[in-house]
């Protein structure tokens, strides 16, 4: 049968398909869009397979936080270029999946896949947005916190890099939270007190320290000693508390908390794209 511009149209509209698999979905299904659509999904389901083990290195950061900053959601929803990324429907797509973690208080990436909306799964979704987009389309990373303190979040220009940073109190100047936020998405602290370092971590900068001064020759006594020092050094750089506050580096972050009457930081979750989780 034929089938008219205005059909090929009417479907494009519908579900967001390409001009020529829309017709070629029609002609298939004599006309019947219920069953066009369903060719849709499945050429997705199709691609989405046949694309499993590309790469997907671009995509996006977004977050979100509540008026009172009491709850906060991140995720990271990746493809495979930039060119996708920067595509305002796959912007509206990350804008939405942020609100169904927001909303419905999802804690990890495979409860957010089996999130039903519009009487599909996410994950289907994604299937959907692949048969359309033709990328890899994946979502690697969701975050969902709460806290009696104050979140605060920024975003870094581009949408490749995220932070969320969780204050022990109200904040008064959210100015002020922003800057200590951008400074965690500048220098990636390990952690926000020496207590939040992995022991292990520890050790081993302890090891490579005094290793480096017994080859110097120093006895090891004092190679000891030097260590402790050397250590100090690995804390003041990947501490946050402890680092120097990159607007001004003559006061460490928590000096410039304290200057500013703000509540110290209680936890951060940093989220760059394409880092693992």
């Amino acid at each position: 049968m034929g089938i008219s511009a205005q059909d090929v149209k009417e479907l494009r509209e519908q579900t967001g398909a390409g001009m020529m698999d829309c017709k070629k979905a029609l002609q298939e299904a004599d006309g019947d869009f219920e069953r066009a659509t369903e060719i849709l999904r499945k050429k997705g389901q199709q691609l989405s397979e046949k694309r499993a083990d590309r790469e997907a290195n671009q995509g996006l950061i977004v977050t979100r936080v509540s008026d009172d900053g009491s709850k906060a959601a991140a995720l990271e929803i990746n493809c495979e270029t930039d060119f996708v990324a920067r595509n305002e429907d796959f912007q509206d797509r990350a804008q939405q999946f942020l609100d169904l973690v927001y909303e419905n208080e999802i804690e990890s990436v495979d409860g957010l896949l089996e999130t039903e909306v519009d009487g599909l799964s996410v994950a289907d979704h994604l299937k959907d947005m692949v048969g359309k987009i033709g990328e890899k389309i994946k979502i690697n990373r969701v975050v969902l916190a709460k806290s009696d303190g104050h979140f605060i979040s920024y975003i870094h220009p581009g949408n490749q890099l995220g932070v969320l940073v969780e204050f022990e109190n109200d904040i008064s100047d959210e100015e002020v939270g922003k800057n200590v936020a951008m400074q965690v998405a500048a220098m990636n602290p390990l952690a926000v007190t020496r207590d939040g370092v992995d022991d292990s971590l520890i050790e081993q900068e302890l090891d490579i320290a005094k290793e480096q001064l017994l080859n110097e020759g120093k006895s090891e006594e004092i190679a000891e000693k030097a260590a402790q020092g050397k250590l100090r050094k690995f804390y003041e750089e990947r501490v946050l508390l402890e680092q120097k506050f990159v607007k001004d580096n003559s006061m460490s972050v928590k000096e410039y908390l304290k200057k500013n009457d703000t509540p110290l930081v209680k936890s951060f979750h940093r989220l760059q794209l394409g880092e693992d989780s």
